[in-house]
């Protein structure tokens, strides 16, 4: 048992554990600020410009008395995907732009070296050939 909770400690001590539960804390907040943002400033938009209610999670498609599509909290939903995909797509465009180094392409060479690399190998041949 000592042993068990000896690695347990060491994989606590690591440092990934530590990062993730801050990643999920993170983004249990990112995901209140973007439904926030939706539900407060996105949904009265909507309403405005629509002049219907401001709510989108109260949007139906009734067809009949037992056939109704409710479909505005599945645009809510789509929205705050939307942002978030949004906005992790910024962040990665943002840390391959400042911490990731593009791969060299690898410099073409002087045109003159390469012709004497290749009279180089010519010789090489005559000289082979004249043996």
């Amino acid at each position: 048992m000592k042993h068990l909770l000896k690695d347990f400690r060491s994989f606590l001590d690591h440092g990934n554990v530590m990062d993730m539960a801050i990643g999920v804390i993170i983004g249990g907040a990112f995901t209140g600020l973007v439904k926030s943002t939706t539900t407060n400033l996105i949904n009265p938009l909507v309403g405005f410009f629509t002049g219907r209610e401001s709510n989108l999670t109260n949007l139906k498609l009734v067809v009949t008395k037992n056939l109704v599509f409710t479909y505005g909290e599945f645009l809510n939903d789509l929205i705050n995907f939307l942002i978030t995909a949004f906005i992790v797509f910024l962040l990665v465009k943002f840390i391959n732009h400042f911490f990731i180094k593009p791969h060299r392409k690898a410099a073409k060479p002087d045109p003159q070296v390469v012709l004497l690399q290749q009279i180089k190998d010519l010789l090489e041949e005559q000289s082979k050939k004249a043996k």
